[in-house]
């Protein structure tokens, strides 16, 4: 069964896309290759919404065993992930920059970059070798977004959370649609996550200031609170000589997590009637000159992380914030602490990385370990919280932080953003998640790109070349 699914994965047409460069997330249009599904054992959803503190991870987690492999190999596209372990998990060791060691156990990191596909080609060959490996090559843990992780957890070569003797009470305090995006077909959960992001729109203090007169996060909102007044408000910019986004292409999340319906439903492509709003809503704005239509992670497109950049707000999760504004660059807005948060039009999600156990490590009790500590343990997502202002995924401890008034973000400018951040994790629905997703929303924002930019007459023209993509990448499919 195995061989099938892999050889099927691996067979299927892959496509570049253009990928975020820092954070969690690879954004589209990167394909995924065509989902095969497995049949796994039926088990019982784990429960995700009681509000009881999570259990200390010394009193849940087991020893790892004497007879475990010596070697732990982590696939990843990243270093975030290695980031995370190196600094908050219980006596990790760095031996050099790919090389760790958590007690006798040597870690090694298995790191493909995303450009091309190329994480999950070098990740489809590990797997369908995974059962003829030696030990000390077998993959243990690795790491996937949730634009494909379906294609992985409806397969056997991921393991069962309860099979690693988690249980649902340790499980009970993480965001609900976290535990969503990695449940298979069956309702077995095949992964977990430290992390949640919840979007919100991030906008520069000192324009703000300029053209409505304040910056107060609650009288912006009332300017930007829904897409009517989103375009009055960006008029207003315009007149005084600022972009109010950078691209039409940073408000494509905010659209399509609002969409009612799947991408596919069965066999049939269908394009969701917000999908076609944002399409019309981005025309409109490119048209009248309030945004540019570059891609994102460009030159270009982070021209706004500057003042001179003229660029009012992005849109983005708690990851975006941190690690991808430029923060560590003299003379940025996010180095001076310009920038501020607010709900914006929609709510929205964006990102997310979730750790996945290899079907076949030798090393179960470490895997179950690193699961419990780095995505369950309180201490020690707080401290993550503190030291990388991550979004963590852990209800009670993102609550607390929520009403401290000592915590603050300082490329916020001293803001507590964590209230809008946990109304918006709690509000995130993952009923939509197809296999598909990242090849479909990738080739829909292509053929519609085309169209904003001037290079089709209509849409129907736009949406005609957008059927052509898929169909191609994905034959199995109808419109």
């Amino acid at each position: 069964m195995r061989k099938k699914i892999l050889g099927v994965l691996l067979s299927t047409t892959m496509v570049a896309g253009m990928l975020s460069a820092c954070g969690s997330a690879a954004e589209a249009p990167a394909a995924t290759e065509t989902p095969a599904a497995t049949e796994a054992p039926a088990a019982e959803a784990p429960a995700a919404d009681a509000a009881a503190e999570a259990p200390a991870a010394d009193a849940a987690a087991e020893t790892p065993a004497a007879d475990e492999g010596k070697v732990l190999n982590i696939s990843a596209w990243n270093e975030e992930f290695k980031s995370r372990l190196t600094d908050h998990y219980p006596g990790y060791e760095v031996v050099d920059g790919t090389t760790g060691k958590i007690g006798d156990v040597t870690v090694n990191w298995l790191i493909t970059p995303n450009e091309e596909n190329a994480y999950q080609n070098r990740l489809d060959e590990l797997l369908l070798a995974q059962d003829s490996a030696a030990a000390d090559d077998k993959v243990d843990l690795f790491l996937v977004e949730a634009d494909y992780a379906v294609k992985y957890t409806d397969t056997d070569y991921t393991m069962p959370i309860k099979d690693l003797g988690i249980t649902d009470d340790e499980l009970k305090d993480q965001y609900t649609y976290t535990q969503d995006v990695v449940t298979d077909s069956n309702g077995v959960l095949k992964g977990t996550s430290w992390q949640g992001c919840p979007g919100v729109m991030i906008y520069n203090r000192e324009i703000a200031k300029e053209v409505f007169g304040t910056d107060e996060p609650a009288e912006i909102q009332a300017k930007f609170s829904d897409w009517d007044k989103f375009f009055e408000s960006a008029g207003e910019l315009d007149k005084a000589g600022y972009d109010v986004i950078s691209s039409t292409a940073d408000t494509f999340r905010v659209y399509q997590n609002n969409a009612k319906l799947p991408w596919v439903n069965g066999t049939q492509i269908q394009v969701d009637d917000n999908l076609k709003k944002w399409v019309e809503d981005s025309k409109k704005l490119a048209d009248a000159g309030y945004c540019n239509t570059w891609g994102q992670w460009g030159e270009d497109w982070n021209k706004g992380f500057y003042p001179e950049g003229k660029v009012f707000a992005y849109f983005g999760p708690a990851w975006l914030i941190d690690f991808c504004m430029a923060a560590d660059v003299d003379g940025s807005v996010a180095h001076d602490g310009g920038w501020a948060a607010t709900e914006g039009p929609q709510g929205f999600y964006w990102g997310g990385t979730w750790i996945c156990a290899a079907a076949g490590t030798d090393n179960p009790s470490l895997v179950a370990d690193i699961m419990r500590k780095m995505t369950m343990d309180p201490a020690v997502m707080k401290d993550i919280v503190l030291k990388d202002n991550d979004f963590v995924n852990n209800r009670p401890v993102m609550e607390e932080l929520a009403n401290d008034p000592s915590y603050q973000n300082a490329v916020l400018g001293g803001q507590n953003p964590l209230k809008m951040f946990c109304a918006g994790a709690d509000n995130i629905d993952m009923a939509n998640l197809t296999a598909y997703d990242q090849g479909l929303l990738g080739d829909f924002q292509t053929a519609m790109g085309d169209y904003i930019n001037g290079n089709y007459a209509t849409y129907d023209e736009a949406l005609e070349q957008f059927y052509t993509l898929a169909l191609q990448r994905y034959p199995e499919l109808t419109r």
